[in-house]
């Protein structure tokens, strides 16, 4: 298995895998699955900054990517994570790989703290983010409302690092030497 950053050439795989959470499952709280266009547009205005990546064997197996945790500057050295395997890569510990992969990229960018939001029920998500050092930090009761009911949503974190005072600038990915 081969991880690497994505390209808006993953478009269409990243468009397919998500669109059955979208559309038959309450693990995203979109409502209108986004077309390749739209995934296309999400990884090229990640920039630098942000990673996507995704793991493939002869095919695209899963993918994974940071975002923002929140606009305002203090958060700067924290992101929110997402990962989503194709339904033959799960229980096959793509995702653990593919995390990991992504955890240590933040980590070589200088980000401190990874959150990530779980619309329950998920136990398979649950398992997977305590297996990979995530520790709960609270639950949003009924905090969305998908598929005719009002949906809980756990947030977990994962130290990334040590923060440093002041905060380590955020490295861009075409600074990482050797990045993915």
């Amino acid at each position: 298995m081969r991880i690497r950053l994505a390209t808006e050439d993953d478009a269409a795989f990243i468009s397919a895998t998500y669109r059955p959470f979208v559309e038959n499952h309450w693990a995203s709280f979109e409502r209108t699955a986004p077309d390749p266009e739209e995934i296309a547009n999400r990884i090229a205005a990640a920039g630098d900054v942000y990673p996507w990546l995704v793991a493939e064997d002869e095919a695209q197996l899963a993918y994974a990517y940071a975002s923002p945790h929140r606009s305002r500057a203090a958060y700067i050295s924290s992101v929110d994570v997402t990962i989503y395997c194709a339904p033959a890569a799960r229980g096959q510990g793509v995702g653990s790989k593919l995390y990991h992969s992504l955890f240590e990229t933040l980590t070589r960018q200088n980000y401190v703290m990874a959150f990530a939001g779980i619309a329950l029920p998920n136990d398979a998500s649950i398992g997977l983010h305590k297996a990979m050092g995530f520790e709960l930090v609270g639950t949003y009761p009924k905090v969305g409302y998908k598929h005719g009911a009002w949906r809980d949503t756990q947030w977990w974190a994962k130290p990334l690092a040590a923060p440093t005072d002041p905060p380590a600038r955020i490295l861009p990915l075409s600074e990482i030497e050797g990045v993915i």
